[in-house]
């Protein structure tokens, strides 16, 4: 079976390369081996319309699976561009849609590598292959021949209109090649080709030192330092130390999941800060591992790289085909909330110094303190403790109530596949078959891979492994979450925290997006980056509904629903910490933009970000959510760069959403809400324009009014 990777994709492919991490090759011819030899470059076979052979997975095939598909992939563009027939809809651009097969198989096997099992081998590898595929991309998107037939099919589309999802593919198709530089002349084309290919080994370069500063740091407790720790975090702390061959000891990892929580509830303020300090100093330590460099060249390579193509920065460029359209509108919105948002982080540090002072601490609060007075002045505020509601958030409760909302929204049935039906790449990842709940058909699959380890990013993020389309025969969907949680010690449930229990309903929306598509063509699939984050946004508010916490909201050990009155102060606190969850991000949106429409020459980002927050009054009690130096959504690949405003563009969406099922009649599960909802805002993935499809929703377009209510802020006059 056919294994998927966008086609319009191929136009910015060097990018999506960063963040799987891989990239240069001697060229193999193919017929010296058939590529069925290699498992990586082997048809999918088995049940479900065929799976990844994941058992199969052996580095040393690597070498010569992308070296034989970059080969083949260039043969089958070659032959597109050379057709002689008239340029046409079929053999142009669906011809492009089948193009490169075996390479997104090698993908998704090598994008596992990177993401969930990284080693100094595979991170060899990415260096070693980063500038090929840079390279192979380059020789598409400047390929004239190529070019000529897509603008000949667009034009002749302009005139002729095709159906809708064709004609929103041709346009996608055109406006890709013609922003990476299909235009341009030969130096030009050659110059841009240069730019990406080095920009391929930067990213590369970036994201392995923030993983190498990830695992390279771990803090060791003692047992007479684990005052204010959850039972539940000790547990795991100690089972993690044992595992780095420190038993006796607990360990604090350097990734988000336990940073966190050790900052929200541990007494030790020094071992607070220097916790702290190991999180958010990644890729800043000025050893061979500091980022900084990486992003002066990426800043002044990427300006370069868009003023060939006529634009005055990076942001302008890479906007025009957003929701957002300008880094104008962009800005706008972010500079709507941003005083409001510290408004609030003003009154959250006078509330936690009241509560530092009354408890005679002598301190004044600085980073390292928000979370843990912060939870303080929860308790005293609302009287909510997040450990006591901790403990009626179990991961396995979470994954049913999530598989409840999919039904009762999506009409999906998820049913647990027995050990070794479908193979794996790692013990801790779970299967489980997705089916119509009317009429049985099969959808899909979902993969869940919920724990940390060596080697695996931090973070919660989604992939799929199979898109789905119908162009050549119906092809069922392969989705993929993955998340951070820490490993309980054996028999212990894993508990998580409410903000946790948020993101897996969040990741699971991105899931239930793929799930849910219902298109043609592959590159369908695709998204526009401040729209796609709205779906699953979107689902986290079935989190809150009653049915999900009447019924998996339950203590592990009792079974006891979570009593009534902790959901109502859960709800009253709802915009309780605003101003901290709102300030950090819109830092990092507002940092990611300013970087790209500010001169890149000379630039020092690190007195740059330092600069420009002071600009912005940023609270000096908190940092950005992803400081520069290991900011990957922006600096690994550029699926966010001059995006990350993206998820408050999708979040007013949500919002304005949001209120639509609260003023239905049947609420979050009206039926009839729930229909237009997967018409219009889930199937139709890349194949509507996204405005058109919210419209078709709501009725109306979003306003930012909903989004002001939600977090507690001032709505605009």
């Amino acid at each position: 079976m056919k294994s998927q990777f966008n086609k319009v994709w191929l136009l910015t492919l060097v990018l999506a390369l960063a963040l799987s991490g891989c990239s240069q090759t001697t060229q193999v011819k193919p017929e010296q081996k058939t590529s069925t030899d290699n498992p990586l470059l082997a048809e999918w076979t088995g049940p479900y319309g065929g799976v990844p052979a994941f058992d199969k997975m052996d580095l040393q095939y690597v070498p010569e699976a992308f070296d034989m598909a970059i080969a083949e992939n260039l043969t089958d563009y070659e032959k597109i561009a050379n057709n002689p027939e008239p340029a046409t809809f079929e053999n142009t651009i669906v011809a492009i849609q089948r193009a490169g097969e075996k390479l997104g198989r090698a993908f998704t096997y090598f994008g596992i590598w990177g993401s969930n099992l990284s080693s100094p081998e595979v991170r060899k590898l990415q260096m070693q292959y980063s500038p090929k595929f840079s390279e192979m991309s380059s020789k598409i998107s400047q390929n004239k021949k190529l070019f000529e037939r897509v603008k000949k099919v667009y034009e002749d589309s302009l005139k002729n209109p095709l159906e809708p999802e064709a004609q929103r593919l041709v346009k996608n198709s055109y406006e890709g090649f013609a922003m990476n530089g299909a235009n341009l002349n030969d130096e030009a084309k050659k110059r841009y080709a240069e730019i990406n290919k080095e920009l391929s080994s930067i990213y590369t370069n970036f994201a392995n030192n923030v993983l190498h500063d990830e695992e390279g740091y771990v803090t060791f407790l003692t047992e007479d330092q684990l005052s204010g720790l959850p039972e539940s975090f000790v547990k795991a702390a100690a089972k993690t130390a044992a595992d780095k061959g420190k038993e006796g000891f607990y360990a604090v990892t350097n990734t988000r999941s336990s940073m966190d929580p050790f900052l929200t509830y541990s007494d030790e303020r020094e071992l607070r800060k220097t916790v702290w300090t190991n999180y958010y100093s990644r890729g800043d330590n000025g050893d061979e591992y500091d980022n900084n460099e990486n992003v002066a060249k990426i800043l002044k390579l990427r300006r370069e790289r868009v003023e060939l193509l006529g634009h005055k920065n990076y942001a302008e460029w890479r906007l025009q085909n957003r929701m957002a359209k300008t880094p104008e509108n962009a800005m706008k919105l972010m500079e709507a909330v941003w005083p409001a948002a510290i408004g609030r982080v003003a009154e959250e540090v006078a509330d936690m110094q009241a509560v530092a002072d009354e408890l005679g601490h002598d301190i004044t609060i600085e980073p390292w303190d928000y979370r843990y007075y912060a939870e303080k002045v929860r308790k005293k505020k609302y009287d909510l403790d997040s450990n006591e509601v901790k403990q009626y958030l179990q991961l396995d409760n979470l994954r049913e109530a999530m598989f409840f909302v999919a039904g009762e929204l999506f009409n999906f049935n998820f049913t647990a596949l027995p050990e070794g039906q479908v193979p794996v790449y790692h013990p801790d990842v779970k299967v489980w078959e997705v089916t119509d709940k009317s009429s049985g058909e099969h959808v899909g699959l979902w993969y869940l891979d919920p724990f940390a380890r060596q080697g695996k990013r931090s973070g919660a993020w989604a992939t799929s492994y199979r898109s789905h389309s119908t162009f050549d025969g119906k092809e069922t969907v392969l989705s993929s979450n993955n998340s951070n949680f820490i490993k309980p010690a054996p028999g212990e449930p894993v508990l998580v925290s409410w903000d946790d229990a948020e993101t897996f309903f969040h990741e699971f929306g991105h899931a239930l997006h793929a799930l849910s598509s219902n298109v043609k063509y592959p590159s369908s699939n695709g998204g526009v980056r401040d729209y796609t984050e709205f779906q699953s946004q979107l689902l986290e508010r079935w989190l809150s509904t009653d049915e999900v916490i009447n019924n998996y909201m339950k203590h592990p050990k009792t079974g006891e629903v979570i009593p009534a009155e902790l959901i109502a102060k859960i709800k009253k606190a709802a915009t309780f910490n605003q101003g901290f969850a709102t300030t950090e991000y819109l830092a990092s949106a507002l940092m990611d933009m300013k970087f790209h429409l500010a001169d890149p020459e000379g630039i020092d980002p690190d007195q740059f970000e330092r600069e420009t927050l002071e600009a912005l009054n940023m609270p000096k009690e908190l940092v950005m959510r992803h400081r520069t130096p290991h900011f990957g959504h922006v600096f690994s690949g550029e699926g966010y760069a001059t995006a990350y405003y993206g998820y408050m563009w999708a979040d007013v969406l949500t919002s304005d959403a949001a209120e639509a099922f609260e003023q239905a009649a049947g609420g979050y599960y009206d039926k009839e809400m729930a229909a237009k909802l997967v018409k219009y805002l889930f199937a139709p993935r890349n194949a509507m324009d996204p405005a058109e499809a919210y419209r078709k929703f709501r009725g109306r377009d979003a306003s930012i009014d909903a989004l002001m209510r939600d977090r507690g802020f001032p709505v605009p006059e």
